[in-house]
């Protein structure tokens, strides 16, 4: 009877690490090429989202508003308060043009200047010309709550590990 105990605790122990510390998850679609492709798979740490809230220009896994809840994983670009626009296929945050070295594919249309609600994100795939995230009117601004992890390695396939910045 000892045995199933020790998994019973086990099986416990791996559902708390994947709820709360880190969750493997697999990249699918091209959304965010060159910084993660397609069938890559990546560890999301769920851990620094507890007590901090998203940055910046972070990777992050999320749920889109009133979707089925598959991970859709993007970049940041905007936080609460912070005023958003795309021109000329440059990003253009707080009124500055953001310098992007991970961009290959940049926008392909305009965006008006919109400001990030109060518990908010607004979040672009890097693969701007082709990528379905908050310039669009469907998806729009991630509220807090649908922002469930940070990207912070690559771990298959094993010649492409790599951390994310």
């Amino acid at each position: 009877m000892e045995w199933v105990l020790t998994i019973a605790v086990a099986i416990a122990l791996a559902l708390v690490i994947r709820t709360f510390v880190f969750e493997p998850v697999r990249v699918d679609g091209s959304s965010m090429i060159n910084t993660l492709h397609h069938n890559e798979f990546m560890v999301v740490t769920k851990y620094d989202y507890l007590f901090d809230d998203p940055e910046r220009f972070d990777v992050v896994v999320c749920y889109y508003p009133g979707g089925d809840h598959t991970y859709r994983v993007k970049r940041v670009v905007g936080i609460p308060g912070d005023t958003v626009a795309m021109r000329n296929g440059v990003l253009y945050v707080n009124g500055e043009a953001v310098e992007e070295s991970y961009i290959d594919y940049p926008a392909n249309y305009e965006m008006a200047e919109t400001v990030v609600e109060e518990g908010h994100y607004f979040v672009l795939g890097d693969n701007r010309a082709s990528s379905k995230d908050s310039h669009v009117s469907t998806v729009g601004q991630i509220p807090r709550e649908d922002i469930k992890g940070h990207v912070r390695l690559v771990i298959y396939p094993f010649n492409a590990i790599r951390t994310i910045q």
